[in-house]
């Protein structure tokens, strides 16, 4: 069984985050510089199995592609090329920056911990992983 990875993919950084192997569970995997990004997914796909890929998707509150769109739809066609036999699936990600920072706030995390753009970055990263869990198991449910 193979893990499943969410990547919130920003300009400066992308937050990772990455299922346990029954795929149960959402986890912070960590924070990368973009340019980074390709060589960080190589090496953990090398030495751990995953079977899906989600990134993040931004949308517009009419469910339109966002601004943010223009960058990542690039990083996901290098993404499919790099990774042709990966199973690549799209998430939707609004609010799930202001979500990151709720869950900071309720954690009791201070304001100084809460400015960290990286951590916002991979709590986000692991809200989409979760929704997309979520999602999936909603489906396995209707059938």
């Amino acid at each position: 069984m193979g893990r499943i990875l969410a990547i919130d993919y920003g300009q400066k950084r992308v937050g990772l985050a990455v299922t346990d192997e029954l795929k149960m569970i959402a986890n912070g995997l960590t924070t990368v510089h973009v340019k980074d990004l390709m060589a960080f997914l190589k090496d953990y796909c090398t030495r751990e199995t995953v079977e899906c890929i989600v990134v993040g998707e931004p949308r517009d509150m009419k469910n339109q592609a966002s601004d943010a769109a223009r960058f990542i739809e690039p990083f996901v066609k290098h993404l499919r090329k790099q990774f042709p036999d990966m199973r690549i699936e799209r998430m939707d990600e609004r609010f799930t920056s202001q979500m990151a920072l709720r869950a900071m706030i309720d954690a009791g995390l201070g304001k100084k911990a809460r400015q960290d753009k990286a951590l916002v970055d991979t709590i986000s990263a692991t809200i989409i992983l979760q929704s997309y869990l979520e999602m999936l198991s909603n489906t396995e449910q209707r059938k």
